[in-house]
């Protein structure tokens, strides 16, 4: 064991997790390509598709519990939301994650490619005044959002990534949920569903345990982090820091599947 790969996978675990707890995503968005390119770029073995998939899915059950925890006081976890969609995102992922072991890599990463793409393109519909809403009067459509869920669930599981980079615009565009309300809320609903996903990778063998284990610790440390400056920073600074980052990464791996 190198200690410069340690080094390398702690820090993209930590960069990610900081990330994710700050607008409200597991956090694979951002680690799914670094684990996929910065290692072979600095002389290491490279992760197979079905490998990142799986550290991702592990490493994501952590983040998001960690974030959930930073984001517990406030008013802005909504159960009802939590109750909803988690349970439905549960279900999705659980049969995307045992089915996921059938594909190609290169089927994984066009999933993933697709999910990242819908995701960034509904990050720039215009919005309506929804972060004036009092977090104590918020409604939302629950049959739409049960099954918006299920099919996210669906496709996360797949690409071990909790569905929270897909969650996100849903919650926002689609349902009218309140910007801070969606990001605490959806690192709650990401943790349930990356409960499905890390079961379903573990029992296909998916996982490499020690980049994991390396991830885990760096997602702990940094998701609080990333919380607490979430908490700080302008509500449309957060769109679109989540935005970029989506659309950036949909980008790339579109650019590496053609």
């Amino acid at each position: 064991m190198d200690i410069a790969w340690v080094i390398t996978i702690f820090a993209i675990g930590f960069v990610g997790s900081f990330i994710s707890g700050m607008v409200g995503i597991g956090g694979s968005i951002i680690k799914y390509p670094m684990l996929l390119y910065i290692p072979p770029l600095l002389g290491f073995a490279a992760f197979t598709a079905h490998e990142v998939s799986g550290i991702s899915a592990v490493q994501v059950f952590f983040a998001s519990l960690a974030g959930v925890w930073a984001y517990r006081k406030g008013g802005y976890l909504n159960k009802s939301l939590i109750i909803y969609m988690g349970s439905a995102v549960l279900i999705g992922s659980i049969i995307g994650s045992f089915g996921s072991s059938n594909l190609s890599e290169q089927a994984v990463n066009i999933v993933y490619g697709i999910l990242a793409l819908i995701a960034g393109l509904m990050m720039f519909i215009p919005k309506k005044q929804i972060d004036d809403i009092p977090l104590d009067q918020v409604k939302f459509n629950k049959p739409l959002a049960i099954i918006l869920s299920l099919i996210v669930g669906v496709g996360s599981g797949i690409v071990g990534a909790a569905g929270g980079f897909l969650l996100v615009p849903i919650m926002l565009v689609v349902l009218n949920i309140p910007t801070r309300m969606t990001i605490a809320t959806s690192l709650a609903i990401t943790f349930i569903s990356s409960i499905g996903s890390t079961i379903g990778k573990l029992s296909t063998g998916q996982v490499d345990y020690l980049p994991a284990v390396i991830m885990i610790v760096a997602s702990i440390i940094a998701s609080p982090l990333g919380a607490k400056a979430g908490k700080k920073l302008n509500t449309s600074v957060l769109k679109w820091i989540l935005a970029v980052l989506i659309l950036g990464t949909a980008i790339k791996i579109w650019i590496d599947i053609l």
